[in-house]
């Protein structure tokens, strides 16, 4: 049922830092979908994380953890966010409804002598509506 998680456009096969970025990319849309999932504790180091882009020092002190908690707490929310996502796909099917938007937004701009400006505002309209 679940497609494989889609890596976000920085996701190169060239290592180092770009996949670094890219899985940071991901386990943030990751945690936008299915956050809500974690428990508390998690939730918290998550968000604090990539919302709030603060290093691991850094919610140890605000949250009175160790470091080795912190980071700990990081991975144990990233393999259930992955989990969530392998069972359910509901970032692979959002990737794939933003690619489906664009070509439809692509077909409609070379078709607007067809469709009239008025058809062509209304169909952009309910891409939009579809794709919030």
């Amino acid at each position: 049922m679940a497609e494989s998680i889609r890596k976000p456009a920085a996701a190169k096969k060239t290592g180092g830092k770009e996949n670094d970025i890219a899985n940071i990319e991901l386990q943030s849309l990751l945690f936008d979908f299915y956050g809500a999932l974690l428990n508390e504790s998690q939730n918290e180091v998550m968000a604090l994380y990539h919302e709030d882009n603060l290093s691991l020092s850094e919610i140890a002190e605000d949250l009175g953890m160790s470091r080795q908690a912190v980071h700990y707490t990081l991975k144990k929310a990233e393999k259930a966010l992955n989990g969530y996502e392998a069972k359910l796909g509901l970032v692979a099917e959002y990737h794939r409804n933003q690619e489906l938007a664009e070509r439809a937004r692509k077909i409609i701009a070379g078709s607007q002598k067809a469709i009239g400006t008025k058809g062509s505002e209304e169909l952009l309209s309910i891409i939009e509506e579809l794709t919030e």
